[in-house]
């Protein structure tokens, strides 16, 4: 659970909600993308390829990568439970990053926050070559 803003602030200041059934796509790798989302209710799983790198629960937020650089998704997010998230659009976010900085630092603590996990979860031998990326 992300320890730095309560993201479902933004769930109920948003009335817009998507419900998905355990095991559907909520997007693909590769996808185009225009939001990100706030788990209202239930878990969502990360994955790429058949490896799951995340399961994410009520309050916390995926999908942010893609507005932030404009790129295709990065990885596939599928509905662990029964779901209901709420969408974030491109322009509410650019909104609340002009509107409250510590919104935009708070978005960039979950990414470091995930990055960090993702090189923990490299072969020790690979970082030794490639460094960690993180200082």
């Amino acid at each position: 659970m992300n320890m730095f803003t309560d993201f479902g602030l933004l769930d109920r200041a948003n009335d817009e909600t998507r419900s998905f059934l355990a095991g559907q796509v909520i997007f693909n790798a590769g996808d185009s993308a225009h939001e990100f989302f706030v788990i209202r209710k239930g878990k969502v799983q990360v994955r790429l390829g058949n490896r799951t790198l995340d399961t994410l629960g009520e309050g916390e937020v995926f999908g942010e990568m893609a507005l932030i650089d404009a790129g295709p998704r990065s990885a596939t997010v599928l509905a662990d439970t029964d779901c209901v998230v709420t969408p974030v659009s491109e322009k509410q976010f650019l909104f609340m990053i002009s509107e409250a900085p510590y919104f935009g630092l708070s978005v960039m603590r979950v990414l470091v926050e995930r990055l960090r996990r993702a090189n923990e979860a490299l072969p020790g031998d690979w970082i030794r070559r490639h460094g960690s990326g993180i200082e």
